[in-house]
C-alpha cells in the first residue's frame, strides 16, 4: 500500500504529528486487527480518517472515543477495554516514539510486550538463573515468587504521568516533544467507564474481584487491559522497581513479566527477609500491595509455576491449567462441527485456536501430550476439514480445497 495523498507542500508552522507518521502507526495496528468491524470501517477512508486524526492532534481537539469492554475467561477470568481502532492507532504512535527509549533503560529481564522476548524466553531464563545458581542442581538455591494485587487496577496515573513526562523530557528530542506529553496525558487519564459499550452481558461480571475491574477503581488508579499502550506503560511503571531489586538489593537473578516476578537466591533467610522490604517499597514508591495469598517461597527442587510452566530441575512441564484451557478449547469446537458444518470462519477460528496451544506446547516435552490430546478427544468430523502435519513441529492445518 502506497500513500499519495499526504506529502505536505508547505513548510508546518509549529511541531507537529504528520499525517505520514500516522500512517505508520496504522499500517502496524491494523496488522494486529485487520478484521474487527473497527478497522474495517476505518479502513474504507483510511486516508480521509488518518488525515482528520492528524488536524485533531495537532489543532489539540483530539479525545479518545468509546472502548468496548467485555469479560474474557481463559487463561483466566479478566476485564478487556477495546479502544476504538482510530484510538489504537494513536496508541501505536506513541509507543512508536518512546519505546526505544524505554528500551534503553529496562533491565534485560522483563519480558512482556518486548520484541526478541515473551513467555517462553522468561520460562528459558528462569531455567538457567536456578540452574546457576543451584550450580547445576548440586548445591541449595531458593526461589521466591511474589504477585502484584491488582496490578492493571492499581496503577496510580498520577505518578505514571509525572514519571513519565519527566522522562519526555529529559530523553526523547524531536520536535513534537510536547504534543507527544500531551498524547500521553490523554491516553493515561481517559476514563474508558465512562465512555463504553458493554459487550455481552452484565452477569458476565459475575466472580469477578472488584480489584481486578476498572469499575471499582478508585479516582486516578487504574490501566485498561487491552491497549497496548498500557502494557508498555506498565512495564515503564514498574523499571524503577526492578532496578531497585537488582541494584539495591543486589539480586543478582531476577525477572519479572508484569506483575509476577521471581527472584533466585542460596540463602532462604534473606530472600524470606526481603519480603516486607519488597512490600514498603511498592506501597510507598508506586501505591502497589503484594498479593498476600501469592507468596511462594520453596527449595528449587520442589519446582516453581512461571508463566504456563512448571520448571523443575532437568525438565520442564506444561502447567495443569494450559492442559485444561486446552481441553476446553477442544471441547468448545466439539460443539460446533457436531452442529452443523463449520464455515470459513469457524474453520480459521479452529486453526487460529488449536495452534495457539499446540506451540505453546511444543516448547516443552509434550509431544505424547499433544498428541494423547488430539486423538483421543477432537470430534472426527474435524478430519474432514483438518490434517496434521507432523514434520518438526505439530501443527493443524486446513486441507486444500479441490479444484
Amino acid at each position: 500500500m502506497q500513500l499519495n495523498l499526504f506529502a505536505i507542500s508547505e513548510p508546518l508552522s509549529k511541531p507537529a504529528i504528520t499525517v505520514t507518521e500516522l500512517f505508520e502507526a496504522y499500517i502496524s495496528c491494523r496488522s494486529n486487527k485487520r478484521n474487527t468491524y473497527n478497522a474495517l470501517a476505518f479502513e474504507t477512508d483510511y486516508e480521509s480518517n488518518l488525515i482528520k486524526l492528524s488536524e485533531e492532534i495537532n489543532n489539540g481537539t483530539y479525545q479518545p472515543g468509546k472502548s468496548i469492554a467485555f469479560i474474557v475467561n481463559k487463561p483466566i477470568k479478566r476485564e478487556i477495554f477495546a479502544a476504538d481502532f482510530r484510538d489504537r492507532v494513536v496508541h501505536h504512535l506513541i509507543i512508536s516514539k518512546l519505546n526505544p527509549l524505554f528500551e534503553k533503560k529496562f533491565i534485560y529481564d522483563s519480558y512482556a510486550c518486548r520484541e526478541g522476548k515473551g513467555t517462553h524466553f522468561g520460562i528459558q531464563r528462569l531455567d538457567s538463573f536456578i540452574r546457576k545458581c543451584s550450580q547445576n542442581y548440586t548445591k541449595d538455591c531458593y526461589v521466591l515468587k511474589l504477585d502484584i494485587q491488582g496490578f492493571f487496577m492499581h496503577i496510580n496515573k498520577n505518578i505514571l504521568y509525572q514519571k513519565l513526562q519527566q522522562f519526555i523530557r529529559d530523553k526523547y528530542t524531536a520536535t513534537d516533544k510536547e504534543l507527544i506529553i500531551k498524547l500521553c496525558h490523554i491516553v493515561i487519564f481517559n476514563k474508558p467507564v465512562a465512555n463504553c459499550i458493554i459487550k455481552g452481558k452484565r452477569s458476565n461480571w459475575d466472580g469477578l474481584p472488584h480489584d481486578k475491574s476498572l469499575f471499582h477503581s478508585p479516582p486516578d488508579f487504574g490501566l485498561p487491559i487491552g491497549n497496548l499502550t498500557s502494557q508498555i506503560f506498565a512495564n515503564f511503571y514498574m523499571n524503577p522497581f526492578d532496578h531497585f531489586v537488582k541494584h539495591d538489593l543486589g539480586i543478582k537473578y531476577y525477572c519479572r513479566y508484569v506483575d509476577d516476578f521471581v527472584l533466585v537466591h542460596p540463602d532462604k533467610n534473606f530472600l524470606k527477609s526481603l519480603i516486607p522490604v519488597i512490600k514498603a517499597h511498592l506501597a510507598k514508591e508506586l501505591c502497589l500491595l503484594l498479593h498476600p495469598k501469592k507468596i511462594y517461597l520453596q527449595h528449587f527442587s520442589k519446582g516453581v509455576k512461571f508463566l504456563g510452566a512448571v520448571i523443575k530441575p532437568h525438565r520442564i512441564y506444561t502447567a495443569n491449567r494450559t492442559k485444561g484451557n486446552f481441553y476446553h478449547a477442544i471441547e468448545k469446537q466439539n460443539k460446533i462441527v457436531r452442529n452443523h458444518k463449520p464455515t470459513r470462519e469457524e474453520q480459521k477460528d479452529f486453526l487460529s485456536s488449536m495452534n495457539s496451544y499446540l506451540g505453546i506446547m511444543k516448547h516443552y516435552k509434550t509431544y505424547r501430550l499433544r498428541k494423547r490430546m488430539i486423538f483421543k478427544n477432537l470430534s472426527a468430523w474435524w478430519w474432514n476439514y483438518v490434517y496434521i502435519v507432523k514434520h518438526d513441529k505439530f501443527v493443524m492445518k486446513q486441507k486444500y480445497e479441490k479444484k
